[in-house]
């Protein structure tokens, strides 16, 4: 008897020959009958359907620019926006063509401006008014969309805050300036100015009503602020809901980042407090899952 190869089964003439991957026919697909019908797919490893096409970045271009838009837009309404510096009146802390980035989102958690805080807020009762109108060209138009320039059509101021609803503020002849009976040392009021001023008419003793706010340029003499219009609504006062946010930092130009932190003269004792409620309940509610994590842990260890 010859020798029998090895792999041959029983009633088959020859042995099957084990087939490689790449001879797997790949098994045909019933049809509706229940019959196998056209074959399903290639070659063992290729996905069904054939291999998917990338999308060249010529097509994705505008996709990826409108999602930056979007970032854009929704940074510039609810985050920060930059706003461009029109006058002298807050020199030497601004100058004329600064840029600043304005905190907009801690108005919405309910936070009022703070003493001392340089703030941008709408005009509440034609502070502008006789003031010309630019007519921006469609590059600052783009910009001022995204937020990287204001909008011409919005008119809008930026002063510092001195005094908050309830506070009484006070200046007679050249100062100082006093908030509930503490005279302020200002140094960042202009050189060669003086606190208060000699006119008159800018001459004042008021008691800021609940939810308003007394606003005054660095430049004290050539800035026409709350000073100036008490013979309006609020008596020169701001409504807080004016209050488009606060300057945080210089942004433009290069040489001339800063940032703008609240001068200490406000931080000194008897001159009273700010409610700051919304931002601590705000800490409160972002510690609790942390405090309720870290007992956990702890019940899980002692187990």
């Amino acid at each position: 008897m010859g020798d029998v190869a090895v792999g041959a089964q029983e009633g088959h003439g020859e042995a099957e020959r084990p087939r490689g991957p790449e001879e797997t026919a790949p098994e045909a697909a019933p049809d509706e009958t229940g019959e196998p019908g056209e074959l399903v797919g290639g070659p063992v490893g290729e996905p069904v359907g054939g291999p998917k096409k990338q999308r060249s970045f010529w097509k994705e271009l505008p996709l990826l620019i409108g999602i930056a838009l979007i970032l854009a837009l929704l940074i510039k309404t609810f985050l920060v926006q930059a706003f461009s510096i029109p006058s002298d009146s807050m020199q030497n802390t601004l100058q004329r063509g600064d840029r600043v980035l304005v905190d907009k989102l801690t108005p919405w958690f309910g936070s009022e401006p703070e003493r001392g805080e340089v703030v941008v807020f709408h005009d509440p009762g034609n502070w502008l008014q006789g003031e010309p109108t630019p007519q921006p060209n469609a590059v600052q138009k783009a910009l001022s969309f995204v937020g990287l320039m204001p909008s011409a059509e919005e008119k809008d101021l930026i002063k510092r805050v001195v005094a908050v609803g309830g506070d009484t503020v006070e200046c007679k002849g050249t100062g100082p300036l006093k908030v509930n009976g503490k005279a302020l040392n200002e140094p960042y009021v202009f050189a060669g100015n003086t606190p208060c001023s000699t006119d008159p008419e800018s001459q004042f003793k008021v008691t800021v009503p609940k939810g308003r706010i007394w606003v005054m340029g660095d430049h004290r003499q050539n800035s026409a602020d709350s000073r100036y219009h008490q013979e309006q609504p609020g008596g020169g006062s701001v409504p807080v809901d004016k209050v488009v946010g606060r300057a945080l930092v210089i942004a433009w130009p290069v040489n001339r980042w800063d940032n703008l932190p609240v001068p200490s003269t406000f931080g000194q004792s008897g001159i009273g407090t700010v409610a700051t409620a919304a931002p601590a309940a705000l800490g409160l509610l972002g510690a609790a899952p942390i405090v309720l994590l870290r007992r956990r842990r702890r019940l899980s260890a002692g187990r």
